[in-house]
């Protein structure tokens, strides 16, 4: 019988078996079954890799701020609702929890029975671990972003030891838009209360969060049509809209293409594209502008960006050029780094905006991970090396009658000195 079927009736027997097979495979004498094949792969990984099967090792957690800075910033935060209405009800019942991590295997939520949470605490489980393969050994999380399908872990599969009584069941979520690996829900628990089925029903439920992900494409690529009708009107000539990723929104003068390859800089510049050639790149509000040249002048134009900081939660900026005017809201963040950079006009290195905003000049990860995402809106307007607005580019900041009322989410070491001593742009 498959182990894997024998837990479903016998599960201490089943654990029995697989730590037999785990011990005999470690040591190199015969097994009394053969390990499955995902499991014996991930077990040749570890061995290659030098993870000690014997010995619990355990990376520091995320930070508070930097589990709350990944939930922000990734796309699971917009399927959550659907992996809670497929798994937690039944999770909770079943003695379970719902995990879900992100693309390098940091644990950004862990939700469901309340017992089995404190047992996952045990195990290291915990917001902000690092549970990837090569950390801890096969799991139902770090082993479906290796092998990119997924997993169910029996027991002594997990090649850790201290995980022989546990049970885990995960399955990648790759984003639509570009097939990219974004997360991996897991559904863990003690082995005794683990099914065999429970890997099918996980499968299931991260496909209708695909799904989901679809859907909100297909609605960003409405909101984004909606944007580029009125250019498209007023400019002519040959041209199409297209998303960060490359999927046409709206053409005009020329055949509809589903995709194309999209820029690969933020800066506006020459892209070659099938059917149209050589185009000129201007971005929009959720995309690109791709003209082609020759048809009429390409050039951005006169350009002006308008930050509006006046509400106390609610942040804007509206940019005017070329292909017409857009407005964008902000995240508390970015609301933070675009203030900044209309007080530093001549510019701001990564360190210096690391000190800025959180007083620690080091963190330059975080601030270089920001302004990447602000430069795939604003990556016309914005220079790099350091960080500015282009000299050709008129800037007029917003801000409350009060300057203590700026920005009064933040938390800034600069934005703070700025709210008693303003220095306006």
């Amino acid at each position: 019988m498959d182990v894997t079927q024998l837990a479903a009736v016998d599960s201490a027997r089943a654990a029995r078996v697989l730590s037999e097979v785990r011990s005999a495979r470690l040591s190199g004498r015969p097994a009394p079954v053969a390990p499955r094949r995902v499991i014996e792969q991930s077990w040749e990984r570890m061995l290659r890799n030098g993870v000690d099967p014997d010995h619990d090792v355990r990376a520091d957690p995320l930070s508070r701020e930097e589990v709350r800075r990944r939930r922000e910033a990734s796309a699971l935060r917009h399927v959550l609702p659907v992996l809670r209405e497929g798994l937690l009800a039944v999770a909770d019942v079943a003695h379970h929890i719902m995990v879900v991590a992100d693309e390098e295997g940091r644990v950004l939520w862990r939700e469901g029975s309340a017992p089995v949470l404190r047992k996952a605490d045990g195990l290291g489980l915990e917001l902000g671990a690092d549970w990837r393969e090569d950390v801890v050994g096969t799991n139902g999380v770090g082993t479906p972003v290796v092998v990119r399908r997924p997993v169910q872990v029996f027991a002594s599969e997990h090649f850790v030891r201290s995980q022989a009584g546990w049970t885990c069941a995960g399955a990648p979520l790759t984003d639509p838009r570009n097939g990219r690996l974004i997360g991996v829900v897991d559904v863990s628990g003690p082995l005794e209360t683990m099914h065999p089925a429970t890997l099918a029903w996980v499968h299931s439920v991260a496909r209708l969060a695909e799904a989901r992900l679809r859907e909100m494409h297909l609605e960003s690529l409405e909101r984004l049509r909606a944007v580029a009708a009125p250019v498209l009107a007023r400019l002519g000539g040959r041209a199409l809209v297209v998303d960060a990723d490359g999927w046409t929104a709206a053409v005009s003068g020329t055949g509809y293409l589903r995709r194309v390859t999209p820029p690969k800089s933020p800066a506006p510049g020459p892209v070659w594209v099938p059917g149209l050639g050589r185009c000129a790149v201007e971005p929009l509000a959720g995309g690109w502008l791709l003209r082609a040249a020759g048809d009429e002048s390409a050039a951005r134009g006169a350009a002006r960006v308008v930050l509006d900081l006046r509400q106390a939660r609610r942040w804007s900026v509206e940019v005017s050029g070329g292909a017409g005017s857009w407005t964008r809201e902000l995240s508390p963040r970015h609301a933070e780094l675009l203030y900044l950079l209309t007080v530093h006009r001549t510019g701001r290195t990564a360190s210096a905006l690391a000190g800025d905003l959180f007083g620690d000049p080091a963190r330059t990860v975080t601030v270089r991970a920001e302004m990447s995402r602000v430069r795939r809106y604003l990556g016309a307007f914005l220079e790099h090396r350091p960080y500015r607005f282009a000299d050709d580019t008129e800037v007029e900041v917003l801000l409350p009658d009060d300057p203590r009322g700026v920005l009064p989410h933040s938390t800034a070491p600069a934005v703070r000195g700025l709210r008693t001593s303003p220095a306006l742009p």
